[in-house]
């Protein structure tokens, strides 16, 4: 296991805690790598309320004013854009706000920004653009704080063989989640041999209780409506296919070594518990809040303490009702055939993710029915024959196959 919150153990570079609260002469420096995503923005406004510096930024390259004005507001040394075309309108929108930064550009630049002395790198890009990063701040010795989940899904055995115990902090709400509930379970949870199985939840999505057949003619719009989350479209449609808790299964079974069948999803529609974990005496510690992924992400950039007033906390002067629902795998089939290609592991899941994001996009512009999105992954994948995944060049080669092949299937 080499998650980050299983014990309350861990150093925090500059930081000094009194009563809950972080305060230090030299703030925690941060590299901040898709500042102007979801998370992004929510990390900068965590960051902005606390004391921290940041180092470094980057971003695809679509929102390059966004990028610009943040470049400036938090004074970075450099800012990186994965998009090279979009380095001439960087520029000139830095220029205008009186920021000049390194400028660097494309995977490489973006790669080169993960390395940049820092105290801890937050990984919030979207996608498996987000691998080359990843391995990069692991192989730098840089603590990486990771909501980009497809880098440590397609790269696994890369990952894990890189991350050293500590390095790497969980982002997304329900990995998080657990981590807190093994740590909440003292010395213990850190022993696996009492975890009888690791509990994931998921909000199911604007089409929770939907047969299949009545989801034959989605459209966008509607996929896009999430009723709990504010979240980029990507992993919106994947909330809605469930695609995204398929991918969480499998980062679960990386981040905690837990077997996959030691692994339930349930859905919960209010979204409060982010997860839980059962243990072998019968107990069940779960953690609970309001749906915010300000919190995680705080927890994650001031480990090993918490930051104060991340954000607001379940409201116990009033009525509640939480409500927990099996998984229809025959409505959304995506979560076992994320089993499926967890178990075959090598570069089975980098397929996975790839095929899906074709998938998506053809869905976004109207190539693809929201059903097709799932049966044509679970086509690629079935025709795909896994490799060892012991390279960059084979899991890029791998993910590069899928993409073609799913182009071809949503022509």
């Amino acid at each position: 296991m080499f998650c980050f919150l299983v014990g309350p153990s861990g150093g925090g570079s500059g930081l000094v805690h009194d009563n809950g609260r972080v305060d230090s002469e030299t703030p925690r420096s941060v590299v901040l790598l898709g500042s102007t995503g979801s998370i992004g923005t929510q990390a900068l406004d965590v960051i902005a309320r606390n004391r921290f510096r940041v180092a470094a930024l980057a971003a695809g390259g679509g929102r390059v004013d966004l990028l610009a004005r943040q470049a400036a507001q938090f004074e970075v040394a450099a800012v990186a854009v994965a998009d090279p075309l979009a380095v001439p309108a960087l520029k000139e929108a830095l220029a205008a706000h009186g920021a000049d930064p390194v400028v660097l550009a494309g995977p490489e630049g973006v790669a080169e920004v993960a390395v940049w002395p820092c105290d801890i790198v937050l990984n919030g890009i979207t996608g498996a653009l987000g691998l080359t990063s990843t391995l990069a701040a692991l192989e730098a010795g840089r603590v990486l704080a990771l909501a980009n989940k497809e880098s440590l899904i397609i790269g696994g055995p890369l990952v894990k063989r890189l991350a050293k115990p500590g390095q790497l902090l969980p982002v997304d709400s329900e990995h998080s989640a657990l981590a807190q509930c093994l740590w909440a379970s003292g010395p213990s949870g850190a022993d696996l041999r009492v975890v009888r199985r690791l509990v994931v939840t998921a909000s199911g999505g604007p089409f929770r209780g939907r047969d299949r057949a009545d989801l034959v003619d989605v459209t966008p719009e509607m996929a896009l409506n999430h009723p709990t989350w504010s979240m980029g479209p990507v992993i919106t449609i994947n909330s809605a296919t469930l695609v995204n808790k398929g991918l969480e299964v499998i980062e679960a079974h990386l981040l905690f070594d837990i077997p996959f069948d030691r692994i339930e999803v349930v859905v919960h529609p209010q979204s409060i518990i982010h997860s839980m974990v059962e243990f072998v005496d019968g107990s069940t510690v779960a953690q609970a809040s309001p749906p915010d992924m300000r919190l995680p992400i705080a927890l994650a950039l001031g480990h090993p303490s918490r930051l104060p007033e991340v954000s607001p906390a379940v409201d116990w002067t009033r009525a509640h009702t939480w409500t927990f629902e099996p998984l229809d795998d025959q409505a959304f089939p995506s979560v076992a055939l994320a089993r499926q290609v967890g178990e075959q592991g090598g570069t089975a899941p980098a397929v996975y993710n790839a095929a899906n994001e074709v998938c998506v996009d053809a869905f976004m512009k109207g190539f693809l029915p929201f059903l097709g999105i799932v049966d044509t992954v679970a086509r690629v994948v079935s025709e795909h024959i896994p490799g060892q995944a012991e390279s960059v060049a084979e899991v890029l080669g791998a993910d590069e196959w899928a993409r073609a092949r799913a182009r071809e299937l949503t022509r």
